[in-house]
């Protein structure tokens, strides 16, 4: 297994994928298995069923997660770097909480666009016991989240958004008191240009072409009208208005081009804070922008606040 060092340093997944541990765990997932040219064990992550089967055993083996399985078309996510998201949010809590990293219920994240697989509340919840609110504008996703956390007695609230264009409004409701914010937004502006990222990502991976979209997934999951940037432009501006109620707002931005005018749209909202934290996965970096409207002298007020 090669290792992936470039993971967060408490990332289950820096090693790679242990295939003997996880057939152990999961023996469906061995009719899936190939061989690389290498001799390595892997699977076709171009076969949506694959990767499916992939992610059930790896939040069944390191996760706890007795149950997982996703609808046809939905989203399939790539663990590990939903994984690092999770990671590097708890060191950002850290960093107003004396360095230590907050576990327990007591710590709330609100999950916006949680999707039919939930990735982020499981692996949150399974790793530092945090508390999850999941919203999604899809009643498919929902009902598909919903049976996950019923299957395996998950506690994880979740919560529809009405309105296509509103992101916290109609979401934060007046006694919430959320620790953090995390978001995975739609980043094309149209499905045209997702079929075509798509197209380029398969070329950059020596695939060749595919007609899959990056591992399934809903128009609301993949576009949205001006895309990623409009979306986070759109979250910025409404978190605004529940300013007092969350310590930390974060979303992740897929293209680095995006980060200069995000700067300028957090000046005009005269935020107190906010910091773009780097994330590398492999051939690909991402990253994630958090910002703040309390200053560091308010925010462990507000985490203690919040814990009572």
């Amino acid at each position: 297994m090669a290792t992936k060092t470039k993971l967060h340093p408490r990332n289950q997944h820096r090693e790679g994928y242990d295939f003997v541990r996880l057939v152990a765990q999961t023996p469906e997932l061995e009719a899936f298995t190939i061989s690389n040219p290498l001799g390595q064990t892997t699977i076709d992550f171009q076969d949506v069923r694959a990767v499916r089967m992939l992610n059930r055993a790896l939040l069944k083996t390191h996760y706890n997660i007795d149950f997982w399985d996703i609808p046809s078309g939905y989203l399939c996510p790539p663990i590990p770097g939903r994984v690092d998201y999770i990671h590097y949010l708890a060191d950002l809590l850290a960093d107003s909480n004396n360095q230590k990293i907050p576990c327990g219920r007591h710590i709330k994240a609100l999950d916006i666009g949680t999707g039919a697989s939930l990735v982020y509340p499981l692996v949150g919840q399974s790793e530092y016991g945090w508390s999850f609110t999941g919203v999604d504008i899809d009643a498919g996703a929902l009902k598909s989240a919903r049976k996950i956390c019923e299957f395996n007695e998950l506690k994880i609230t979740l919560r529809r958004q009405i309105e296509p264009e509103n992101i916290f409004r109609g979401v934060f409701e007046p006694h919430d008191a959320f620790h953090i914010t995390l978001c995975n937004p739609p980043f094309h502006a149209s499905i045209e240009q997702a079929n075509k990222g798509t197209q380029r990502k398969w070329r950059n991976l020596g695939k060749g072409h595919s007609k899959k979209l990056n591992f399934g997934g809903q128009n609301a999951e993949l576009w949205c009208p001006g895309g990623e940037i409009k979306f986070i432009a759109s979250m910025v501006e409404q978190s605004m208005e529940f300013a007092d109620q969350c310590l930390w707002f974060t979303s992740l931005v897929s293209k680095k081009d995006n980060l200069r005018p995000l700067y300028k749209i957090l000046g005009k909202a005269r935020v107190a804070d906010f910091k773009v934290v780097e994330m590398a996965q492999g051939q690909k970096t991402s990253r994630f922008i958090a910002w703040t409207y309390m200053r560091k002298n308010q925010r462990s007020l507000f985490a203690n606040r919040a814990e009572t």
